[in-house]
C-alpha cells in the first residue's frame, strides 16, 4: 500500500537527517557534503560555530570531528516537521549525543534541538540550514572511572 504524498514528503525529509547523523558518526565526509544545499548555513552549538556555504560547513566538520580519536553518536527523536511549501520545509528534532575524546581523555555527553531547514532540489530533499540550541553539556574525564575502558571500536571511526 502506498503512502500518500504528503506522507512520503515527510519520511524523505526524516531519512535526510538521519542520513546526516549516520555521515557524522562514520566520518563520511564526501556523502555527508550531497546532502547540503551550495549556500547551505550552520549554526552549531548556540551558534558558536556558524558556516556559510556546504564547503565551509564540510570543513569544519572534517576539522572538529575527524580525527581517529574523536568518537561520536548523534541520535534524533521527537521530529516537527512543517511543510512551508511543496519544496521548502522546517525542522526540530529532539538531540542527544555523546563524544570520546580519546587524546584529551573526555566524554562529552549533551541534550537539545536542532532548528533545520530544508529545501527540495532536482527531486531531493536537502539542507538548506542546521544547528542547534544546547539545554545542558556535560564533561567527565574518562580516568575518573577506573573500571572504564573502550571495548570497542569501528574501524573506520
Amino acid at each position: 500500500m502506498a503512502l500518500p504524498d504528503d506522507w512520503k514528503e515527510l519520511e524523505a525529509v526524516k531519512q535526510l537527517k538521519y542520513k546526516y547523523l549516520r555521515c557524522l558518526d562514520q566520518k563520511r565526509w564526501e556523502e555527508i557534503a550531497t546532502l547540503f544545499t551550495a549556500d547551505a548555513t550552520s549554526a552549531y552549538s548556540d551558534g558558536k560555530y556558524s558556516y556559510e556555504g556546504r564547503d565551509a560547513i564540510v570543513k569544519f566538520l572534517v576539522e572538529s570531528m575527524g580525527a581517529d580519536s574523536f568518537l561520536s553518536s548523534h541520535r534524533v527523536h521527537h521530529p516537527e516537521i512543517v511543510f512551508t511549501s511543496a519544496k521548502t520545509a522546517t525542522g526540530v528534532w529532539a538531540l542527544e549525543d555523546t563524544v570520546i575524546e580519546e587524546r584529551f581523555g573526555i566524554t562529552i555527553e549533551g541534550a537539545g534541538f536542532y532548528r533545520d531547514e530544508y529545501v527540495k532540489q532536482d527531486g531531493a530533499w536537502k539542507i538548506q540550514h542546521t544547528g542547534y540550541e544546547r539545554t545542558f553539556e556535560q564533561m567527565s574525564a574518562r580516568k575518573d572511572i577506573p573500571s572504564l575502558k573502550l571495548t570497542h571500536k569501528a574501524k573506520d571511526a
